[in-house]
């Protein structure tokens, strides 16, 4: 590999050389949503984040598998051990199934993932598909003597785990700590300690996502879905997990004990956390009641937004940051954002405009290392745009004259801007100003020639067809209504 990547482990608290455990082949687990409500901002920002890497590792020539969950039961309304299950609060709500729930958010995440141009996961899996294997993981802790069974619910043993192994070592939180801080809540007395988390809690009998197991009917705690989809897609021991630095506990480190409980070891050799999008520097999220959805973001229907932004204008303001530093939201930002991308985009597009010369004054290899040196320094994507900004100087000197550049160089800068702009960083071209204006105009000369037809008025009706053809702009009728295109004058 020509690649040098280095990433920040979590873990370890600092950058580390990537070295995969079985090269050329590289596993990668990411907390997915749990679909109970639309996907907002930061939803967005571990996607890309994550998508990013993933395109990164391809392109540096790693086959990898990506595994990203769905949450569909299990995630309780106080993130702990109490309240209703998410979805099935949900569902009540709005009175139709769970399933209905979790098919109407899966629908709507995956909508919004295609147009940030994310690509989609190797595996996805649902954590409702592996309740049999959750509980096999439970039957290991068990066994293994880290968990205890307590009126119908398994709870994991977070003292006695302690005890052989170091509870807190992701999130930094000591053992001491939880039980200083922790309180035992109602209806928890059945817990050794306040801290010890739920393996299989028993359903009382109005909650209605429930399954048999050995212990009686009940569904599986939060954090074990992670472990369970992770280990039997990526194996006991695999490279990356990544997810929101919100998760970094008590999801991530519950997922530590539960797999160092169950097989001895831990799982994950690099923890990759991506940090939070806020709002007036505070966190966003549907809890807080503070989100703007994505589908918002891209009508512009919500209040704290003065006018609607591009699916390829949020995926530019997010990468704008590096993924470990806070993001604050805000119309300015976002504006910035987007005539950042259409100046990048323009100096591509200038790239076609450059005749090559016989001599070279430019530096297209240094350009390039440049580029490559910032994605492997733990994806910095600050100064890879930076780096493509300059590039767009020296394409527009080029341009007007001040540089030449031959035919090979032309060509690798040529390559270089759509390798790392849109095959790497994920961007892609979108209709500007001046083509939704066309489009609004098309169909309004269009619907002036319906209403002719309808008339039976075929003069008018061939007459519209045929100014719009000298125009440049071609009409084909078909049964669903009518198509067009634009003509290229070159041909």
């Amino acid at each position: 590999m020509e690649h040098h990547l280095v990433l920040y482990n979590t873990s370890k608290r600092a950058k580390e050389r990537f070295e995969p455990l079985h090269p050329p082949f590289v596993g990668l687990y990411v907390c997915g949503p749990t679909v109970y409500g639309d996907a907002h901002l930061g939803h967005a920002r571990a996607a890309i984040t994550f998508d990013l890497l993933f395109r990164y590792l391809r392109h540096a020539g790693y086959k990898v598998r990506y595994v990203r969950n769905i949450t569909d039961v299990g995630h309780l309304v106080n993130d702990a051990d109490e309240g209703e299950d998410k979805i099935a609060r949900k569902a009540k709500l709005d009175a139709v199934e769970p399933m209905e729930i979790v098919q109407r958010y899966t629908i709507a995440y995956h909508k919004n993932m295609e147009q940030l141009n994310t690509l989609p996961p190797s595996i996805e899996p649902l954590a409702s598909g592996h309740i049999i294997e959750q509980q096999e993981l439970i039957r290991k802790i068990l066994d293994n003597g880290f968990a205890y069974e307590s009126d119908g619910n398994i709870y994991f043993d977070v003292e006695r785990y302690n005890h052989r192994h170091d509870y807190g070592k992701l999130s930094g939180r000591k053992i001491d700590e939880l039980k200083a801080n922790t309180r035992q809540l109602d209806g928890q007395e059945e817990k050794r300690n306040p801290f010890d988390f739920a393996l299989w809690k028993k359903a009382t009998p109005e909650h209605i996502m429930r399954w048999p197991s050995p212990w009686g009917v009940g569904f599986p705690g939060w954090h074990l879905e992670c472990s369970c989809m992770s280990q039997k897609y990526l194996g006991e021991t695999f490279d990356i997990h990544g997810g929101g630095l919100d998760l970094l506990f008590p999801h991530h480190e519950c997922e530590i004990a539960q797999s160092t409980a169950a097989y001895g070891h831990e799982a994950v050799r690099y923890w990759m956390h991506n940090n939070m999008i806020t709002i007036n520097e505070q966190k966003m999220g549907k809890s807080l009641h503070n989100f703007i959805t994505l589908d918002q973001l891209f009508s512009g229907e919500n209040d704290v937004l003065e006018q609607a932004y591009s699916p390829m204008t949020v995926r530019f303001f997010i990468l704008q940051a590096h993924y470990r530093s806070p993001l604050d939201f805000s119309n300015a930002a976002l504006k910035a954002a987007r005539k950042g991308y259409e100046r990048l985009l323009a100096a591509i597009a200038a790239l076609d405009r450059i005749v090559p010369a016989a001599e070279n004054t430019v530096e297209v290899a240094a350009l390039r290392r440049d580029c490559l040196a910032a994605l492997d320094d733990d994806l910095n994507t600050p100064v890879l745009i930076s780096h493509l900004f300059d590039g767009a100087h020296l394409i527009y000197s080029i341009v007007e004259g001040g540089q030449k550049i031959d035919a090979d160089n032309l060509t690798t800068l040529k390559r270089l801007y759509r390798e790392v702009v849109f095959d790497i960083l994920g961007l892609q071209p979108e209709a500007t100003d001046d083509t939704r204006q066309l489009d609004k105009l098309v169909d309004m000369v269009m619907n002036i020639r319906n209403k002719a037809r309808q008339n039976k008025d075929w003069t008018t009706s061939d007459q519209i067809r045929d100014e719009l053809k000298q125009a440049g702009i071609i009409i084909k009728d078909t049964k669903e209504g009518y198509e067009w295109h634009a003509e290229n004058n070159n041909q």
